[in-house]
């Protein structure tokens, strides 16, 4: 499809995007959403948390909304669309990946940008033991990544599945690695490998024979971390293997569904490859909209409700 042309503009304040980036994830607070928690068994034996929230009357539409990189299914970005989606009458469900509900999941392996058997889990589930007709996805960031991969793979996707959105994606993920090792993002990358770390701290004592104290030792960068423990425990060669066959750029362009794209401009955490302007007008179901502003994750709007929730649920409304 053409590329979208963007309405989004926020106050002088939020043009910034490192302010609009940290500020929506550190100091957004979304009430009034009531979530029931889901635990699920996953094809290979381990478990996912679901935490669900309604629509005031019955609904048979169902939104999927998955985290990114150390998030879970309480951050303001997962609730915040909730929130809207249940007020127009869809129900809402946050996927906790692996070892992300606050309960640390089974197995050595836990969760990564390409993991999308446990996303066609929770669809199935959604659709066989929910009974919902109409299913929607939203990913953000890693879970943007998730959800394009998922829908270009050479796999059956269920009818059901009308439509799908993703905001903030590193749909290349070796250049968004390299992006997020540059000076400008380094905060944030001393927070995510600091989370990541813990988490591989816990598993050390759990599985003694596939990872030591030292090897997490040796663990400086978040490509040490893909390096050492995401490639290894998801049967990749290295790092660059991982991002190589993960990235969901190469899968863009046999997405079958309508897909919005919402990457902007100034998200610091995405390289130049992650704006697929190429595959978006070679394939017809791709609109890829690319704001001026929004930082990573950052579409800050009045009313506590972000430009990118509104878009999701205009852009579901258009294919209903």
């Amino acid at each position: 499809m053409p590329i979208i042309t963007s309405a989004y503009k926020p106050s002088f304040q939020f043009r910034n995007g490192f302010v609009s980036t940290v500020y929506s994830g550190l100091f957004r607070n979304v009430t009034g959403v009531e979530q029931k928690r889901e635990r699920i068994e996953t094809r290979d034996q381990d478990f996912l948390d679901l935490d669900w929230s309604y629509a005031e009357n019955k609904s048979d539409a169902v939104i999927i909304l998955l985290h990114g990189l150390e998030g879970h299914a309480q951050r303001p970005y997962i609730t915040g669309a909730a929130k809207l989606f249940n007020q127009n009458g869809i129900d809402a469900v946050g996927v906790n990946f692996r070892g992300c509900s606050g309960e640390g999941n089974r197995f050595y392996n836990s969760y990564h940008s390409g993991a999308t058997d446990d996303l066609d889990d929770v669809v199935q589930h959604c659709i066989q033991q929910k009974n919902y007709t109409k299913v929607y996805i939203k990913g953000i960031s890693l879970g943007g990544n998730i959800t394009l991969k998922y829908l270009g793979e050479d796999r059956d996707i269920p009818k059901e599945i009308q439509s799908a959105i993703a905001i903030s994606v590193p749909v290349y993920l070796a250049g968004s690695a390299i992006e997020l090792h540059k000076l400008k993002n380094k905060a944030f990358a001393i927070r995510f490998l600091k989370h990541l770390v813990d988490k591989l701290k816990v598993k050390v004592k759990q599985f003694p024979d596939k990872i030591s104290n030292e090897d997490i030792a040796s663990i400086k960068t978040l490509r040490d971390f893909d390096e050492i423990y995401t490639s290894k425990a998801h049967g990749f060669k290295d790092a660059l293997d991982y991002y190589e066959k993960c990235s969901s750029l190469q899968f863009i362009m046999n997405i079958q569904i309508p897909t919005l794209i919402i990457n902007a401009l100034n998200d610091s955490f995405l390289s130049s490859e992650c704006y697929p302007v190429k595959e978006a007008k070679a394939n017809k179901n791709i609109y890829l909209e690319m704001p001026k502003y929004g930082g990573h994750v950052g579409f800050i709007q009045d009313e506590n409700i972000y430009y990118n929730e509104r878009r999701a649920l205009e852009f579901v409304k258009q294919f209903i």
